[in-house]
């Protein structure tokens, strides 16, 4: 019998990766995507993703969405408490596992882990601990399609974002930095896919500079991603 999971979806490629590897394999059920929006702009909290891309991404993956609204600006009590009732709800619901798609950032494994530390709930990494350049070519091997909706202008140059990632980006993208993006150098939104019954056709909006809250410097380079069609 397989084990019902709910997958902590961003929408970005290690999300999905990691979903398409729980779907390939004879052991889980996937229940539901579970993420975050912001109910003041009703998009995703980091990646700045329209919602309504997001739900053409879940009807094209065949998986319901569970939605945790914040207000923009979310004091971490205020976050968490949130979560919480998520959680709570998924336990009601009988399901004692989420899945999330980090690859090595200990502190960001650790705190997903004491977060759900005596709840009942096992936290599962499909892809926890592998390179990230093995990660980028399964992807693309696979042949997955991803478009690059947010860059750190501190990290790398502003001018990737909006670019689909393929051979040239890699080839293009400076070594020092992670080509997954794990450092927060950038996110992504996966468009199309193996697991993905139809493409998420989208079109490049205006771009915006967003302030770094606690630098307060210009920093944080998007393009808005508009449904085409």
């Amino acid at each position: 019998m397989k084990k019902r999971i709910v997958v902590s979806f961003s929408g970005g490629k290690d999300s999905i990766l990691a979903l398409y590897r729980l779907q390939k394999s004879e052991e889980w059920e996937i229940d539901s995507l579970l993420t975050t929006l912001t109910e003041d702009y009703e998009r995703t909290t980091m990646h700045g993703v329209r919602n309504e891309l997001l739900e053409m991404q879940a009807k094209s993956l065949g998986i319901p969405l569970r939605v945790v609204w914040i207000p923009k600006d979310c004091p971490n009590d205020l976050y968490q408490q949130r979560m919480k009732n998520a959680v709570d709800d998924i336990i009601s619901d009988g399901i004692q596992y989420i899945m999330f798609g980090d690859i090595f950032l200990e502190d960001v494994k650790e705190y997903r882990e004491k977060m759900l530390d005596g709840t009942g709930i096992t936290p599962i990494f499909p892809i926890w601990g592998e390179s990230s350049e093995e990660i980028i070519d399964e992807f693309l091997r696979n042949g997955f399609k991803t478009v690059v909706c947010c860059s750190d202008t501190l990290k790398i140059d502003p001018s990737f974002t909006g670019r689909v990632i393929d051979e040239e980006f890699i080839e293009d993208y400076p070594n020092k930095h992670d080509i997954c993006g794990e450092n927060g150098e950038f996110h992504t939104f996966v468009f199309d896919g193996p697991n993905f019954s139809f493409p998420v056709t989208y079109t490049l909006g205006e771009t915006r500079m967003v302030r770094d809250m606690i630098s307060n410097e210009d920093r944080f380079y998007y393009v808005d991603i508009l449904p085409k069609g």
